[in-house]
């Protein structure tokens, strides 16, 4: 398989690290090599969060600017500001809810017009997927399994190098059992979201 570099990025409490844990497991299990890095921001709950995934020949789990295949976004304003790891032809799939920070809600900043992000986004790909992940994971019957949502669109693109059923079978095996439905129709939802 060619080497696929995925860049996530969010804040904290979105559930990026156990997302980053199912697809370093998919790689597993379909027998690729993976290395991945993470790194937590100032604070657990809110602070920003990135992980770094690449699956198959890399020495270094760090993606450079430019160097991205793929960025997978739990917040819009973190996806927009991971672009520049991106190329003209990398994957962007982002949740559009944003996550306000204490910044703004205090009043000391603002939050910027979440169509002007899109529309950079759109700019800088054009293989964007925008994904009410918040009213899927409603939808679903938990919204906490909005990270599931966007984990069911990455395997939903047909490009993706794993088998989407591989990758739902890693969900269902990580989440605690009481959990499998709801997370298996967060899943599917979010899979039905790509149309590479």
């Amino acid at each position: 398989m060619d080497p696929v570099g995925i860049e996530m990025v969010g804040v904290g409490g979105q559930g990026i690290l156990l997302a980053s844990q199912i697809i370093g497991e998919a790689a597993i299990r379909q027998g690729e090599k993976v290395v991945m890095s993470e790194v937590h921001g100032m604070a657990q709950r809110g602070g920003v969060v990135t992980c770094s995934v690449r699956i198959g020949d890399a020495t270094s789990p760090l993606i450079g600017n430019g160097e991205a295949d793929i960025i997978l976004g739990f917040e819009p304003v973190e996806t927009y500001r991971a672009l520049a790891k991106g190329h003209d032809g990398t994957w962007v799939i982002t949740s559009t809810n944003p996550i306000i920070p204490f910044t703004v809600s205090s009043g000391n900043q603002t939050y910027p017009e979440l169509e002007h992000v899109f529309e950079q986004m759109r700019g800088a790909t054009d293989k964007l997927v925008l994904v009410d992940a918040l009213q899927k994971a409603k939808d679903a019957g938990a919204e906490i399994t909005a990270n599931v949502v966007l984990i069911g669109a990455l395997a939903g693109c047909k490009s993706f190098p794993f088998e989407m059923e591989l990758m739902k079978k890693v969900v269902l095996d990580t989440v605690p059992v009481k959990f499998k439905d709801v997370n298996a129709r967060a899943f599917e939802l979010g899979a039905d979201s790509c149309s590479f």
